[in-house]
């Protein structure tokens, strides 16, 4: 049996997306599985008295995020451009992942997602968007009918309260029991503990 990582993302965050297009891969190499939790940080950064994402709350911040998201996806080979309204509005996409059951049909359908939002620049809470990001992943297009579903958006609701009783400030966040690593730098030192487990 492999050993487990979960991997916490919110798809507004750049650094999941790092984190989102080689999570499955890097784990694979050490046996360890991954389990695909979204989240949202906007009742975390609330809480901490955010009313935006920090990187517009401090410009000088946001702009050295996006110089190295530019350098980081041009070392991994990945597409980049910058969406036009940041950050964006992912409340549909997680409740989309949510409704998946299986972790490795999640992990297309977020791969799917992070790429037309950070490798195309388009909007992720328009619906004809994430419908295309369902066929990328392989996934029915009736899957768009649990976003308005009670049960999908109280389950958000608790993932969410989850992250925030796990003292999660911030994403990708990467839990290996409840060992809390933050951050796509990070990544690999979670695997590396998770494989030793």
């Amino acid at each position: 049996m492999p050993r487990r990582i979960q991997f916490w993302f919110e798809f507004a965050s750049t650094y999941s997306y790092l984190s989102a297009m080689r999570i499955e891969e890097a784990a694979a190499r050490r046996n360890v599985a991954v389990e695909w939790h979204p989240f949202l940080l906007g009742p975390i950064f609330a809480a901490q008295g955010w009313d935006n994402s920090p990187f517009n709350i401090y410009p000088a911040k946001g702009r050295y995020m996006w110089r190295d998201m530019e350098r980081l996806t041009a070392q991994r080979g990945l597409a980049f451009r910058r969406p036009e309204r940041f950050p964006q509005n992912g409340l549909k996409a997680a409740r989309l992942t949510l409704a998946i059951e299986e972790q490795e049909q999640k992990g297309r359908f977020v791969r799917a997602v992070y790429s037309v939002e950070f490798a195309s620049g388009q909007d992720i809470s328009d619906d004809s968007v994430l419908r295309e990001c369902l066929g990328t992943a392989g996934l029915p297009e009736s899957l768009m009918g649990k976003i308005k579903d009670p049960e999908i958006k109280s389950a958000l609701i608790e993932q969410t309260k989850t992250a925030q009783a796990k003292d999660l400030f911030g994403a990708p966040s990467f839990l290996v029991e409840d060992e809390l690593f933050w951050g796509d730098d990070r990544l690999d030192d979670a695997i590396n503990l998770a494989a030793a487990i």
